[in-house]
């Protein structure tokens, strides 16, 4: 079967969800959680040496799926490529940036096509699908003399100040000074909400790879934690970190922003 993968791509940057990325960027942060703790049960969990969490078997639907996509059908696989190929090279360009992503995802794909007699279901197919697009990336790195790092996944703010200024916080945990609101339905406030995107986009671009990776998965693609570990082979404890610290920065960037205007 031999397709053009570039269809139903679209654009490929955090600003195709600026409105949800930005909400859970200026979600309402606890004083434990600003100085970059995970919380008791990830914290638990890395002290047991415990890896990524397990998913959730596939859904019957993508079993459905793949049967159909076996047999060659040709509209299941128009389906499988508008739902996967716009967040594959959102994630693509986290590990391998953008000179990359699009030649990851090309081979992405043919490794999907090629490999989905072998799937198995313990995962969701889009799981599986991401899991693949990560080890080609790194493949890719590898070929290209562009090696990602081993340690691109550490984060590399530890130890640093807290991501947010306890100062902020009373002691009961509840902002003393809290983040600027920007959800107005005003015409200024929907032009802001695409300026907020230009805004975001060009944060996470600047986000330690870890740190973008986790919140791409998170909050643009909506993938739920245990998902995130599974794909990008990482405990829950140093997701929870990631997403927290990228978080973080992205709220403190609108934040500045928001201000300024």
């Amino acid at each position: 079967m031999s397709h053009d993968f570039s269809a139903g791509a679209g654009a490929d940057g955090i600003a195709a969800a600026p409105a949800q990325a930005a909400q859970r960027a200026l979600a309402d942060t606890g004083p434990g959680l600003a100085a970059g703790a995970p919380d008791d049960a990830a914290s638990s969990a890395a002290s047991a040496g415990a890896g990524p969490a397990a998913s959730s078997a596939a859904p019957a639907d993508d079993t459905a799926l793949v049967r159909r996509l076996l047999a060659g059908d040709e509209e299941a696989f128009e389906r499988l490529v508008t739902q996967l190929h716009t967040p594959m090279l959102r994630l693509a360009r986290t590990i391998a940036g953008p000179a990359g992503a699009q030649e990851v995802v090309q081979e992405t794909w043919a490794a999907v096509f090629d490999g989905l007699v072998r799937f198995e279901g313990r995962s969701s197919l889009k799981t599986w699908v991401f899991r693949i697009l990560t080890n080609r990336a790194r493949t890719w790195g590898t070929r290209e003399k562009r090696t990602v790092p081993v340690s691109w996944l550490e984060d590399e703010d530890q130890g640093s100040e807290p991501a947010v200024d306890p100062g902020r916080f009373d002691a009961t945990g509840d902002w003393v000074n809290p983040p600027v609101p920007w959800t107005e339905q005003s015409p200024e406030g929907l032009l802001l909400r695409k300026e907020i995107g230009v805004v975001l986009q060009r944060e996470l671009e600047a986000l330690v790879p870890g740190q973008r990776a986790v919140i791409v998965l998170r909050d643009v693609e909506g993938c739920p934690s245990d998902e995130v570990c599974e794909i990008l082979g990482i405990s829950e404890a140093n997701q929870r970190v990631l997403l927290h610290r990228g978080r973080s920065k992205l709220r403190a960037a609108l934040e500045r922003y928001l201000t300024r205007g």
